[in-house]
């Protein structure tokens, strides 16, 4: 059935899509639905990290085919754990085991499945013990704590180092392992501010503002998922580990992308354009009668067609005040109030029916509802349904990329706390009576 909430011409849009044959069929014209083996099965990776940049990176990983071992705090687990509501309801079956603990936070779900999870104090030396054991065997460690913690606590860079000279060592931190601000902690939103993001996000006549999610965060557990990946070939070639210092600071530095460009190069300052853009117009949000559209006419062509089939002006393109886009830039507030009073005659639904097949980049704001009621989200299946021992039927966003057009599964739910702690430590050979004296003793 198609979506009522999406509008007739979303409708249309969908309906279009939904008689091409089978999403799969689809997919793999030209190739088959094969996939590829886990490129990283067999590589075992110690997760240290917690909150959302350093669990998307070991996430990332463990998509591949890694074995992420994640190590949390005793009582409490990874801070996410407890950032509720919301969260995935309990259901009767759920291992007595865990009953003690509080319901699966919808934040942790979110960048923690295909791991293992265990509890260690590894601030006793019985616990760090259980951890050097797992550094011996592990081909990759991953932690973000603050510059030199580590270090002091046995499980820094030169230890691990001595104990596994293969090891693939990742930091992520705030700023860096050396500058004036090495000790300091990292927050997104605080990087955000400091790195020049918040400066150019926002209404122009508004105050600075923050992304709708950790952009920054997120971005620097890719940034460190690509240099484990290049820490493990580099490790191939020369047989030895690496020491990877990534972090928020320089991660959303790069991300300023052009804007920091037109600084280093012309000296431009960034500003704030709300959704406009400094470089194009027209190429921003716009309102319509009842909602809103975004367009993005980058080019003369586009704009040449965005003029005469939707403004119904097709003198525009050739005023010199909009027949290129230099023009179009020294007259943008001309040009934005001109599209605006077209757009609010009708509603968006119109404008997107007019729009569709035109060849002018644009696109609907969509809620998050309407995001997850995508027809390309159905399509390309986005969305991934497992069975998690405590909250039963459970859905994730999944994992972004395909290969030969199959994705890599979703191996493991995302664990309950501590869920694999015996398991691991049985692996590590630990007996049954040392594990059980362990728990007396909280070190696990």
């Amino acid at each position: 059935m198609v979506p009522r909430l999406l509008g007739p011409a979303a409708r249309l849009r969908l309906t279009s899509i939904t008689r091409r044959p089978a999403c799969v069929r689809y997919l793999n014209v030209d190739h088959p639905a094969q996939g590829i083996p886990p490129p990283l099965q067999g590589v075992k990776v110690l997760d240290l990290t917690r909150v959302l940049a350093g669990p998307t990176a070991t996430m990332l990983l463990a998509d591949l085919g890694a074995d992420v071992i994640k190590v949390e705090e005793v009582s409490r687990g990874d801070d996410t754990r407890s950032w509720y509501p919301p969260a995935a309801p309990l259901v009767d079956s759920a291992p007595e085991e865990a009953a003690h603990l509080p319901p699966e936070s919808a934040y942790f779900l979110a960048v923690n499945r295909n791991k293992r999870s265990i509890t260690v104090n590894f601030k006793q030396p019985e616990g760090l013990a259980i951890v050097h054991k797992l550094v011996k065997q592990a081909d990759v460690l991953v932690e973000n704590f603050v510059s030199g913690k580590l270090a002091e606590m046995g499980l820094g860079w030169e230890e691990c180092r001595q104990l596994n000279p293969r090891l693939v060592y990742a930091s992520i931190t705030g700023y860096g392992q050396t500058g004036p601000f090495r000790k300091a902690a990292g927050y997104d939103v605080i990087v955000e501010a400091e790195a020049g993001l918040m400066h150019i996000t926002g209404e122009p006549d508004g105050p600075p503002c923050k992304v709708g999610v950790a952009a920054t965060d997120v971005a620097t557990g890719l940034y460190a998922h690509g240099a484990i990946m290049a820490g493990l070939l580099s490790r191939e070639k020369t047989g030895q580990g690496v020491w990877i210092d990534c972090n928020l600071f320089e991660s959303q530095l790069a991300g300023l992308a052009n804007i920091a460009s037109n600084y280093l190069i012309a000296g431009q300052e960034g500003s704030r354009h709300g959704t406009a853009h400094p470089s194009i117009v027209p190429y921003q949000v716009f309102p319509c009668k009842d909602g809103f559209i975004m367009i993005g006419a980058g080019n003369d062509k586009q704009f040449k067609l965005f003029a005469e089939r939707i403004l119904d002006r097709p003198d525009l393109p050739a005023d010199p005040k909009f027949s290129t886009n230099k023009s179009r830039v020294a007259n943008r507030q001309e040009l934005v109030d001109l599209i605006t009073e077209t757009l609010q005659k009708e509603g968006r639904d119109h404008w997107i029916e007019k729009l569709t097949g035109l060849g002018v980049p644009f696109g609907p704001i969509n809620n998050i509802h309407q995001t997850f009621a995508h027809p390309q989200v159905a399509a390309r299946q986005m969305v991934t349904e497992v069975e998690h021992p405590r909250s039963g039927k459970i859905k994730l966003v999944s994992p972004a990329v395909t290969y030969n057009g199959k994705r890599m599964p979703v191996r493991r739910p995302p664990p309950y706390l501590s869920q694999h702690t015996t398991e691991v430590l049985t692996e590590l050979g630990y007996s049954g009576q040392q594990i059980a004296e362990l728990k007396e003793k909280k070190i696990i």
